[in-house]
């Protein structure tokens, strides 16, 4: 079961539009080894269609809650960590410097729960809308986890690297509100209009702008230097999450963690990376 949609139109200016959609609302979207999988062939497919904007969104209540805990922790318990980290924070690592280099203007609507690594699919996105119900939480210090997903790759630079530690350090939550006065958003959209929203984002900056020239500036703010910058970032951050995850405090963490979502008969059983 395809756990992506994907779907190409063309605009009146002529202008193509892909738009990728997590579609694992069930799962709350987590950023498990298959939807990670098919994320990257989808925004490689949209490369290959020369779009010019890829909206990228998600079904359900939640964009995404992040990677699953308990898959890691099993992952530990089997002595595969390692494998499973690549399969996992290794994909969406990739992911993340597919989003930086496309060709391509990225607007990422969001809603709910953008927890763990998934807020680096917001973070490396040109132009983001969020839901007014909408957060942003790391939940790293709290299950023991080393961060991912550019929390320490592309956050410090968006909003300084003290702020960015003091969020992860505190388990801060951002509403939706809170991230757009820091930058992390473009707009914040009622609830029921965000896709709408979306749509209507690209259709407008395709009628009023000149693509090749939005392409460009992109270009310029991600140029080679930048994202080499970014990639060592990236590459450290996989290094530390595979020295952190096998650790016997990060094991009683995730133990703590878990229990903590069941004994609140939480539906977010996949929370957090």
């Amino acid at each position: 079961m395809s756990t992506i949609r994907y779907l190409e139109q063309r605009l009146a200016s002529g202008e193509r539009v892909a738009s990728v959609t997590l579609a694992a609302p069930a799962r709350c979207n987590s950023l498990e080894p298959h939807i990670l999988t098919e994320l990257t062939r989808a925004l490689d497919q949209a490369c290959e269609a020369g779009a010019t904007f890829v909206i990228l969104q998600a079904e359900g209540r939640h964009f995404s809650t992040g990677g699953d805990v308990a898959a890691f922790q099993a992952a530990v318990q089997a002595g595969n960590e390692d494998t499973f980290s690549d399969d996992v924070v290794g994909l969406l690592q990739d992911v993340i410097r597919r989003l930086l280099a496309l060709p391509a203007i990225v607007v990422t609507a969001a809603q709910g729960a953008i927890t763990g690594g998934s807020a680096g699919l917001v973070f490396a996105s040109d132009l983001v809308l969020l839901s007014e119900d909408a957060f942003i939480q790391p939940y790293f210090a709290e299950v023991g986890f080393s961060p991912d997903g550019s929390w320490t790759a592309l956050l410090p630079e968006k909003i300084g690297a003290g702020r960015a530690l003091q969020i992860q350090l505190a388990n801060e939550r951002l509403p939706a509100k809170q991230a757009l006065h820091l930058g992390l958003a473009h707009r914040v959209i009622p609830n029921e209009g965000l896709a709408d929203a979306a749509m209507s984002l690209v259709e407008r900056l395709s009628r009023q702008h000149v693509a090749s020239g939005m392409l460009a500036s992109k270009r310029v703010v991600w140029d080679a230097d930048r994202i080499s910058a970014v990639d060592a970032r990236l590459s450290a951050e996989l290094a530390s999450f595979k020295r952190q995850i096998a650790a016997p405090e990060t094991q009683a963490g995730m133990r703590r963690f878990l229990d903590q979502l069941a004994g609140a008969n939480d539906n977010r059983n996949r929370i957090d990376v």
